[in-house]
């Protein structure tokens, strides 16, 4: 069975535990979770006496589930051996190119899943940009609102891999000719969706994208790892934020992990839900004064690259808001559909069907 963990707080941050199945506890039941028109699975899971809900839910009758504004990159990995010392050679065991970026990433994966998806974005007119704009085409992504600036490098990163464990160096750059001003943030594209998706990385485009999101009812998710100038202008109008595992800290200046993502959630709006990804240990949420922990789970095969683990994540998690499922089950999609990524190279290349997640989710719940 899978196994969570969920941490109830009191107060300012005095934390009563209590693993899975130790509180009132009924029958392991199979509970059915209908995550989209093509797609369900069954899930044993131990009932509690109260499930942790969204307090809020995504409008219907929107032309896109999910609206995405933010990066895209075109990534070219490298897997050696092993990460090699300075002022030394090493042979490459493999090496490939592929559309990533984090915000394209987790609409691509929205779309494979099956959701209505739509981004918004600027490529260059190079030869990356062409072949990054042409892999959310053919994903079925639609981009009418992406822009080509003229004359601008499409965003690129060298990512190295250790064959070892999968885990991952990038190194990126951006043309500064990418990025968007605030008056320049596509206007009308946030209402279009149900769940408006960004990365943070022009924070002044994106407060103005989230304004008139919560303005026509559209939930507001942010992907962040860093801080940027302007974000204390976005933080206010998100209602899901889900960040890197470094991310809480830089922010709040707390080493404590959890304190940390406590002290971020009093940051934003009172029924924002706050969570981070943490690689091999999974995912945490913190809301309504708990805190649901979820493992990562056995990459299919082994992991064989971590890169766009996180935007994985995303993808499904967003996928269970859409869908209608509580926190708990929402945050096992986000982790089912990353450790899917991880089996083979690239942000995207395995990302999963709506069949294949649902496979996984069955098998993994046999063990």
């Amino acid at each position: 069975m899978l196994s969570s963990r969920r941490l109830c707080f009191r107060g300012q941050f005095s934390a009563h535990a209590s693993e899975r199945g130790n509180t009132t506890e009924a029958n392991e039941d199979a509970s059915a979770f209908h995550l989209s028109r093509r797609s369900c699975y069954i899930l044993r899971r131990t009932i509690f006496e109260t499930t942790v809900r969204f307090p809020f839910e995504p409008p219907r009758d929107r032309e896109f589930d999910a609206v995405g504004f933010g990066l895209n990159a075109v990534d070219h990995l490298v897997v050696v051996p092993a990460y090699p010392e300075f002022d030394t050679k090493i042979r490459l065991l493999e090496h490939e190119r592929a559309a990533g970026g984090q915000t394209a990433s987790t609409l691509a994966g929205l779309q494979r899943l099956g959701r209505r998806a739509a981004y918004a974005g600027r490529f260059g007119s190079d030869d990356a940009g062409r072949f990054g704009l042409e892999s959310l085409r053919a994903e079925g992504v639609n981009v009418e609102r992406a822009e080509v600036v003229e004359g601008a490098r499409n965003q690129i990163a060298f990512i190295v891999i250790d064959a070892r464990t999968g885990e991952r160096t990038i190194m990126w750059d951006r043309d500064e000719r990418l990025a968007y001003r605030e008056e320049e943030a596509p206007r009308g594209f946030a209402a279009r969706g149900r769940v408006l998706h960004m990365d943070a990385h022009d924070p002044r485009a994106c407060a103005r994208l989230a304004r008139e999101a919560r303005a026509a009812g559209t939930i507001v998710s942010l992907d962040v790892d860093n801080i940027y100038e302007g974000l204390a202008e976005l933080l206010p109008h998100v209602d899901v934020l889900v960040s890197s595992k470094e991310f809480p800290r830089r922010l709040t200046g707390i080493d404590d992990e959890r304190a940390a993502l406590v002290e971020t959630k009093s940051r934003l709006r009172a029924d924002a839900v706050v969570g981070m990804t943490r690689g091999l240990r999974g995912a945490v949420v913190f809301h309504g004064g708990v805190l649901l922990e979820s493992p990562a789970l056995e990459v299919p095969g082994g992991c064989r690259d971590t890169t766009g683990a996180g935007d994985a994540f995303h993808t499904g998690f967003l996928h269970g808001l859409l869908g209608g499922e509580e926190i708990e089950a929402s945050l096992r999609l986000g982790c089912a559909v990353a450790a899917l990524k991880c089996r083979h190279l690239g942000a995207r290349t395995a990302l999963p069907t709506a069949r294949e997640l649902d496979e996984f989710l069955l098998e993994t719940n046999k063990h």
